[in-house]
């Protein structure tokens, strides 16, 4: 462990205020050799090493760590804890309706206490369609692309071809709107539904086009097939819409919002990203969807799901405050001056690290920097099966920073007969920003400890799987050694 400590032992151009002001922010500021500890112990997985730990800055994921506002902390005062038809429960349907700009008697809304849970449900009961289901995507992340295989459906991505060519595409989250005909044109009688995500997490946190998702509308109308978003960062996506589709330049956010939800049938939402809660998520199903022509007990047996696993309808799994939250949330996500300050730390972010040299995707996505881990160890030994991206975010929770490897690991898969990896397309370590946690400066940090490990990138290790390589979500409960 010698040889890893000294990777470590460097000084950076930027504290983080976490440092400055520890006293305030944390009980105790740790050394590096309390964090080796720590990450040997937690077989150098991120996910398992303590938060209390990072000082430095905790970019693992902008699910659920958003800082909420001083209108959602007076918000939380009015929250209703009854079991049943609670206050908020129709404070929020009345902020569906004007967000995604669907009238009410035209919805099925189900809440649930996280996005994973209602993809869950969904899948679930449309997997019981026929046999050998396929779900199309511009990119299924993680755990979408595990409750799709969980209910034995295929999960297929079709990234459009910018996304690794074009250097600044503006639109590399698109639908490969080709391959998604020539896929319809083929197996159109084992596709229940398109999901498209917007953004692309999958794809380097890339947006997606308003023309794009019409044009998915269009092949799905000519193949009778409904169309579902995966809505996690709606208004992140709206925000590139405007600024990059000219067409939209003029539009207000809400009404680019108001489109975007009038093409699909129905959306699955996390509301710990874009909602700018720390808890909630919800199915929205229209009810003239195409879906329930097919399936038509789906909207009650989606219903006995909910009430079995999260308790009344009216709540979903979340408290009355979170409900609250929520409510308040989706009236601020839309406002174009939040969506500026967010999106605009996110660019200066990466500006900031492609300047310092580091290999990122351009042009950035609204809620995340991602590296390039193969470029990132070009001209090194280091192969993809090596999993660097796991060792860079390994080191880091040295210096008391976390990042998220999603590549070769995350989205991998390995055959025990064959003793082999099957890589993904990209390959990735995320650097999520939390909404409205921290400043520029803590940001610099993060990036000057990155930069510090790509001078010294001949020399970082091999990440080993110890445990774990031949699960199922594998990234979040594997063990490694870095050799």
């Amino acid at each position: 462990m010698k040889d890893v400590k000294s990777l470590m032992s460097f000084e950076t151009v930027h504290a983080p205020r976490a440092y400055v002001n520890a006293s305030v922010r944390m009980h105790h500021v740790f050394t590096l050799e309390q964090r080796m500890k720590a990450a040997l112990a937690a077989g150098w997985n991120v996910f398992q090493f303590p938060s209390e730990m990072l000082q430095g800055g905790d970019l693992l994921s902008d699910s659920g760590t958003t800082t909420l506002t001083a209108e959602q902390l007076a918000a939380m005062f009015l929250g209703d804890e009854a079991y049943g038809s609670n206050y908020g429960y129709f404070q929020l349907l009345n902020s569906f309706e004007q967000t995604f700009g669907i009238p009410l008697d035209e919805m099925e809304v189900f809440l649930f206490h996280q996005g994973r849970a209602a993809e869950h449900a969904l899948f679930r009961f449309i997997s019981r369609g026929g046999s050998n289901l396929v779900i199309p995507s511009n990119g299924h992340f993680d755990t979408t692309h595990a409750n799709i295989e969980d209910s034995g459906m295929t999960a297929v991505n079709l990234f459009d071809h910018h996304l690794r060519q074009a250097e600044d595409y503006p639109f590399k989250g698109n639908m490969d709107v080709r391959a998604l005909e020539v896929l319809l044109k083929k197996n159109a009688e084992n596709i229940p539904m398109v999901f498209l995500t917007i953004t692309n997490n999958t794809g380097g946190g890339q947006p997606v086009s308003l023309e794009n998702i019409e044009q998915t509308r269009k092949i799905c109308n000519r193949h009778d097939k409904p169309l579902f978003l995966d809505a996690c960062r709606f208004a992140e996506n709206a925000w590139f819409i405007q600024q990059r589709e000219k067409k939209y330049s003029k539009m207000k956010i809400s009404k680019i919002v108001h489109r975007m939800f009038s093409l699909c049938d129905g959306f699955t939402i996390s509301l710990k990203k874009d909602g700018l809660s720390n808890m909630g998520g919800a199915l929205v199903i229209r009810k003239n969807s195409r879906l329930l022509s097919k399936y038509k007990t789906l909207l009650n047996d989606i219903r006995d799901h909910q009430i079995l696993v999260e308790g009344h309808p009216t709540y979903g799994g979340m408290s009355g405050r979170d409900i609250m939250v929520v409510a308040e949330g989706l009236k601020t996500v839309v406002q174009e001056q939040y969506l500026k300050s967010r999106v605009t730390q996110v660019e200066r972010f990466g500006e900031y690290l492609r300047k310092l040299g580091i290999p990122v995707m351009a042009p950035f996505g609204g809620h995340a920097v991602y590296i390039d881990v193969d470029k990132f160890f070009a001209g090194t030994k280091m192969k993809k099966e090596d999993f660097g991206g796991i060792s860079l975010t390994g080191l880091l929770l040295l210096k008391g920073v976390r990042l998220c490897e999603l590549g070769a690991f995350a989205f991998g898969k390995y055959d025990p007969v064959k003793k082999t990896e099957h890589s993904p397309q990209n390959n990735f370590v995320r650097c999520a920003v939390p909404r409205n946690k921290y400043e520029i400066e803590d940001l610099f940090y993060v990036a000057d400890c990155i930069k510090e490990l790509y001078e010294r990138k001949k020399n970082i290790p091999k990440a080993i799987p110890v445990y774990g390589r031949d699960l199922s979500l594998r990234h979040f409960k594997a063990r490694f050694r870095l050799e």
